[in-house]
């Protein structure tokens, strides 16, 4: 088995970077690049590693969409058209992710690195431009959108890193609303996608239970961690040392 290779300094580890990934997602967004590298350079392939990733930091992405449950009322219609698209959208993601095998995914890593760093890095200019086009808007629940939602979500079920991004942008350019209320749908995607990747990965990929176990505890208190800390750490600080740290990563693994 798969967990049989991580001794227990190994999983102490992986729980460590996923507190710091759960700080990370709660302040700036770009955790997975912290946990999913930790994992490979611990031995871990890196299919496992990614399917053990996207299990263990699903407590997360429920503790981000319960703290803003209140921007997500009157959003129901929303809901009903986004959930399963993202949903549909992971399960086809994580599917594309097994069938690629280890070699075709260890390959694309470094691209994706660069990829989730690049999304990371806009982050901020989307946003602004979201608030420049909907800052005023009143709340259209047009759910044409969930075409694209679905599409990123394919991306989200193969690798995750940068989802948020991309499913903020598709709503800001399919949906007339607040920034607030925007990112509040923008996590519930994110949730759906990373729990039913995480439900088909439970029957057909291999996870190490270990390290999912200690880093799921990590992530939850990374997240608390980060939320006490909001008021003084600067996220754009914060989020420019994560894309230092993928490019890093990036460069690594081309290396290697």
């Amino acid at each position: 088995m798969l967990g049989t290779l991580m001794q227990p300094l190994d999983i102490l580890l992986a729980g460590l970077a996923a507190v710091g990934a759960g700080a990370v997602n709660a302040l700036a967004g770009g955790g997975t690049l912290i946990t999913f590298p930790t994992l490979t350079f611990l031995g871990v392939p890196a299919v496992a590693a990614n399917v053990t990733n996207t299990v263990a930091l699903c407590p997360g992405y429920f503790g981000a969409t319960l703290a803003q449950r209140k921007d997500l009322r009157g959003q129901r219609r929303r809901l009903w058209g986004f959930l399963p698209a993202g949903a549909l959208g992971g399960i086809v993601g994580g599917f594309l992710l097994l069938r690629s095998g280890e070699r075709i995914f260890s390959a694309l890593v470094p691209v994706l690195i660069l990829a989730a760093s690049g999304l990371i890095a806009l982050q901020e200019r989307v946003r602004a431009w979201l608030v420049r086009r909907n800052g005023g808007a009143s709340g259209n629940a047009r759910t044409w959108g969930a075409l694209p939602v679905g599409v990123s979500a394919i991306y989200g079920g193969y690798f995750g890193a940068g989802l948020s991004v991309i499913v903020l942008a598709v709503l800001g350019l399919t949906q007339d609303d607040s920034l607030t209320r925007l990112n509040a749908l923008k996590q519930a995607i994110a949730l759906s996608v990373n729990v039913a990747t995480a439900v088909f990965f439970l029957f057909a990929a291999p996870i190490v239970w270990p390290a999912a176990a200690v880093m799921a505890a990590g992530a939850l208190a990374g997240g608390f961690l980060g939320g006490k800390l909001a008021g003084h750490v600067r996220p754009s600080v914060l989020r420019w040392t994560v894309v230092a740290i993928g490019i890093i990563v990036a460069i690594i693994y081309w290396l290697r």
